[in-house]
């Protein structure tokens, strides 16, 4: 199975939990996030044709947002920090 196919498949049952573990029924999830109630079934099932847009307005509409921002944050990798670490210039001059 192609890894995009998978991973959506992944993401859209990690939703479909927290939504359960919340008892938020689709229609509520639906209106927090301003979305239709089909939009997140399909999420839920892994459509890929789901926007990148409904994907954030349903997480907002979990509570779960702030988890998604960080986790692409490079800075929270060991190869970001180490990326950064080997950017920074050894000394700081006064112009």
């Amino acid at each position: 199975m192609e890894k995009t196919v998978k991973a959506a498949r992944s993401i859209g049952a990690h939703l479909r939990t927290w939504r359960k573990m919340l008892s938020l029924p689709v229609l509520v999830v639906a209106e927090r996030a301003r979305v239709s109630r089909s939009t997140v079934q399909r999420l839920e099932a892994g459509d890929l044709g789901v926007s990148i847009g409904s994907v954030l307005a349903v997480a907002a509409g979990l509570g779960i947002l702030d988890s998604i921002v960080d986790s692409t944050d490079p800075m929270n990798t060991d190869f970001g920090r180490a990326q950064l670490a080997n950017r920074l210039p050894q000394r700081v001059r006064v112009v």
